[in-house]
């Protein structure tokens, strides 16, 4: 499984960014694939989720009304729509992917132990 990020950049706050990650090498659908991000000095944060093999999702409270989640038709990729960033969203985002479960359960997706596989991780910086 390869999953690749892009998308990040600076951005004003109030502004929005689309992240992207390109996933590649699943053997079936049963998967699903979502977001984290880690802020300096904390610990990796769940955001987002879309299984593939039931079609829940899930997002956090911490970011929603803001971020959404899709997956393209073909399923080659998720993207994370974000709106309304603000300084405390400066943080690099990571592209995560998970199969045992491979449904949106928050308690599973809350969890960055959880996940089989992660991509390299896109920096999103959010400032005046």
């Amino acid at each position: 499984v390869q999953l690749v990020e892009s998308g990040g950049g600076s951005v004003h706050p109030g502004g929005s960014l689309t992240l992207s990650c390109a996933a590649s090498g699943f053997k079936d659908g049963r998967y699903a694939l979502g977001w984290f991000r880690r802020a300096a000095g904390q610990k990796r944060e769940g955001l987002a989720c879309i299984s593939r093999h039931d079609g829940t999702d899930w997002v956090a409270d911490s970011v929603k009304g803001r971020f959404t989640l899709a997956a393209d038709s073909a399923w080659n990729g998720v993207t994370l729509q974000m709106n309304n960033l603000e300084p405390e969203d400066t943080a690099v985002y990571y592209c995560a992917a998970e199969k045992m479960v491979a449904r949106c359960y928050d308690y599973v997706w809350k969890q960055d132990y959880a996940m089989e596989h992660w991509g390299k991780g896109t920096t999103v910086n959010v400032s005046i």
